[in-house]
């Protein structure tokens, strides 16, 4: 059996979606970011499913209460249930949402090898977010988030979060 990743989203609900950001990195939207799995609209109801980037996020509640509360603003009620399966995974995150990271400060993820070798130490691929440059180094493997890691820069030196590849 094969599981269908697209999401289902009615058209008309994007302008609204797009307006809803993730609290912990406020530069994406909850589009950019892929965890609605579903918007439709029945019998005057929006209806979403949620799938959060890892159980037990804390911004799941946020976000579950900015899209209720960016629908009321034009006027419709909203129903929110958190889907957990099958779990989110960096691949959701669009390519627009990958750009914005970086422009943001945040290394955007790796495939999963590449990351597995940068976390672990043993390749400089990592961009650094300030310069460019991939000669960079793992600080911790934690930076302000549980999904970030922390990088440094050996060029010029500023630190910068690498968000962590998560399948």
């Amino acid at each position: 059996m094969t599981i269908d990743l697209q999401p289902n989203i009615d058209r008309a609900l994007i302008p609204v979606l797009e307006t809803v950001a993730d609290p912990e990195i406020p530069v994406l939207t909850v589009l950019d970011l892929g965890v609605i799995r579903e918007a439709i609209e029945e019998q005057g109801i929006v209806k979403i499913k949620l799938t959060p980037t890892y159980s037990g996020c804390p911004a799941m509640d946020v976000m579950s209460q900015d899209l209720v509360a960016a629908f009321a603003k034009v006027g419709k009620e909203v129903e929110v249930e958190l889907v957990l399966a099958p779990a989110w995974s960096t691949d959701w995150i669009s390519e627009k949402g990958k750009q914005k990271m970086e422009v943001y400060g945040i290394a955007a993820p790796l495939e999963e090898t590449a990351d597995k070798e940068a976390l672990l130490g043993n390749k400089k691929i990592v961009k650094c977010t300030n310069c460019g440059s991939r000669n960079t180094r793992l600080i911790s493997q934690f930076g302000s988030t549980a999904c970030k890691a922390l990088f440094q820069c050996n060029e010029c030196l500023e630190p910068f979060d690498y968000f962590k590849c998560l399948k």
